[in-house]
């Protein structure tokens, strides 16, 4: 049998393709050729990433790559460089086009040692998106934990609409997130329409229930929020903070410049079995609806590239 068939043979035993798992110390992490995805994280043996199966489908977009944009697009419809684009409605029930064109895509190996993978992909043009990128994510486990570095490259003939984004769900204990403490470092939340759609209103978090500046439980607070005007550290670092009831663990999730968004989602929509079980933490370079609203949109030229990373440490 042939590399090549073997590798196939293995990729067609699971629903999420090839499974690639590194390991560092006492970090473990799965990476998927199914829409280049971060199925499992853990540290000591504490599943951080509230993730899924080898044998189940990404539900809830856990763990899944959003390029070429990140979260939702207004009718699937924008205007671009004088034409109208109309992409297919992935989200029907509110007619929208959700998180991007390559979830279900699959991804090639690029780099694969003990601590480290990067999986490429090439999107080619398509009705609605006819621009030609070279995506790429890289994972790397390191001694402060989980690093993600995201890029993307236009490799085509034409000017092309690009965002970023991930969709970890993570966790600080076993017994679902009202008990935690949470630090955000978003200074204002985008409004949002019945849709999940901006409003166009950018609202200071002072004062209200999305105001998680300084450190407290999240209780009962329900968040399927937009955030910006991050606050960064002197590494140039925004992070979000998730801490157990009992203080032992502290999982942050850091995005560098570049990750100038960020969604925060409690889960109250998923099953009963997922729901408020783990926090969605969502770095976006972009915010919802920016094909259409062009904040965070990057343009790329043909041969111009954008990357940027972000991270998960446990401490």
């Amino acid at each position: 049998m042939t590399d090549l068939n073997r590798d196939r043979r293995e990729a067609a035993r699971h629903p999420s393709g090839r499974q690639y798992e590194i390991e560092r110390g006492d970090q473990r992490a799965v990476v998927v050729q199914v829409g280049g995805g971060l199925r499992e994280y853990e540290v000591d043996g504490f599943p951080v990433l509230d993730g899924y199966g080898p044998d189940e489908l990404a539900s809830s977009a856990r763990g899944q790559v959003l390029m070429p944009w990140p979260n939702r697009l207004a009718d699937g419809r924008y205007e671009f460089e004088g034409g109208v684009m109309q992409l297919p409605l992935s989200e029907p029930e509110r007619r929208n086009a959700i998180h991007g064109l390559v979830r279900w895509a699959s991804w090639e190996e690029v780099r694969f040692s003990r601590s480290r993978v990067r999986l490429g992909h090439v999107l080619f043009p398509r009705p609605g998106y006819p621009f030609a990128l070279a995506l790429e994510v890289d994972y790397e486990l390191t001694g402060e934990g989980l690093r993600v570095t995201m890029s993307a490259r236009n490799i085509g003939r034409w000017p092309a609409p690009f965002g970023a984004g991930q969709h970890p769900y993570v966790r600080a204990q076993m017994a679902g997130i009202d008990g935690c403490v949470l630090r955000l470092p978003g200074r204002s939340w985008m409004e949002m329409d019945e849709r999940q759609i901006p409003t166009g209103r950018l609202l200071d978090v002072g004062g209200t229930e999305f105001d998680f500046r300084t450190p407290r439980p999240i209780a009962s607070t329900r968040m399927d929020t937009a955030f910006s005007d991050l606050e960064r550290g002197p590494d140039g670092r925004a992070r979000v903070e998730l801490r157990s009831e009992d203080g032992t663990r502290r999982v942050t999730v850091w995005m560098e410049r570049g990750f100038e968004y960020l969604m925060v989602f409690t889960g109250d929509s998923l099953s009963p079995e997922e729901r408020r079980r783990s926090l969605g933490v969502e770095p976006m370079s972009c915010a919802p609806d920016a094909f259409r609203n062009g904040l965070g949109l990057v343009v790329l030229r043909p041969g111009q590239s954008w990357s940027s990373s972000w991270g998960i440490a446990v401490g």
